[in-house]
């Protein structure tokens, strides 16, 4: 089906939010829609694409970020119709589009927003901005029942775009998860990248919370059942959590230089310092 342009889709978007509850409700009159269009006129691109149910993991990209061609460099050569995308994202569309043309630039707006907040959210103000959503749960909690509840963080799998979806990481268990929201979890994993949850954890330190000790164990009429992978895991995540650098390890970061494999145990220690070893016995 033909997609919805912009002004329509921004009609239905505030008609579901603002729906009557009674059916029996009286219609709006001419004068109330006309100061719905105009509402709408007033609402930017930006706004209205943050707003759409499914958008809430974004940011609102401030449009002087967008308008400094620094912080665009590359993006021309990834988005198809990148000049009309561009515009369209800015409010600034002057050029006469025909109707399969038009389906086609909003399609690559989307895409161009997505690439540029995936630059945005690693800045000093988009951390700052994505800390405002984390604090009111904005990505949802994590599933695992022995986090508590710990709020998530969103985080792309891979940095290039069009290859999988948006995940959800988790700083108490250092895993990731799909989004509760289906809606959210459709979006791609690019748009926020693989280094944002862990350089938002590196900024604001305070945010982390201590890793969870707790392990579920199976049991059978109160006897714990015998499984060796059950068993491997449990070590391995006791390992883990008894690194001498947890908050590092919590933010699924590499230990801190000059302590790596310093008393500890865990996995990620024990192969980073195999490999340091293995570079300094090299042959110069």
């Amino acid at each position: 089906s033909a997609l919805l342009s912009m002004s329509e889709q921004k009609r239905a978007l505030r008609q579901a939010d603002e729906a009557p509850a009674d059916p029996m409700a009286d219609e709006p009159t001419e004068d109330e829609e006309e100061e719905e269009e105009e509402e709408e006129e007033e609402l930017s691109w930006i706004q209205w694409f943050c707003s759409l149910k499914g958008n809430e993991f974004f940011a609102e990209v401030p449009e002087e970020y967008i308008q400094d061609n620094f912080n665009l460099t590359g993006l021309d050569k990834m988005v198809p119709y990148y000049q009309d995308a561009l515009a369209m994202v800015l409010d600034e569309e002057d050029s006469e589009l025909s109707e399969e043309q038009q389906e086609l630039v909003e399609s690559a707006s989307e895409i161009l927003y997505g690439l540029i907040h995936s630059r945005y959210v690693v800045t000093n103000m988009g951390l700052h901005q994505m800390k405002h959503k984390f604090q009111h749960v904005d990505f949802g909690r994590c599933p695992r029942v022995h986090c508590q509840g710990q709020p998530v963080l969103p985080l792309g799998t891979t940095d290039l775009p069009q290859r999988h979806t948006v995940k959800v990481y988790c700083c108490r268990c250092s895993d990731i998860y799909y989004p509760r929201n289906s809606r959210c979890g459709s979006a791609d994993g690019a748009y926020w990248g693989t280094s944002f949850p862990h350089l938002m954890l590196m900024a604001f330190p305070e945010l982390l919370r201590p890793p969870s000790l707790q392990v579920y164990t199976p049991r059978v009429y109160g006897f714990k059942v015998h499984n060796p992978q059950t068993r491997q895991l449990e070590q391995r995540k006791k390992r883990r959590l008894e690194c001498d650098n947890p908050h590092a390890v919590a933010a699924g970061l590499v230990p801190v230089a000059g302590r790596e494999g310093a008393g500890c145990q865990c996995d990620r220690c024990h192969d980073l310092d195999s490999a340091l070893r293995a570079r300094a016995d090299r042959p110069h």
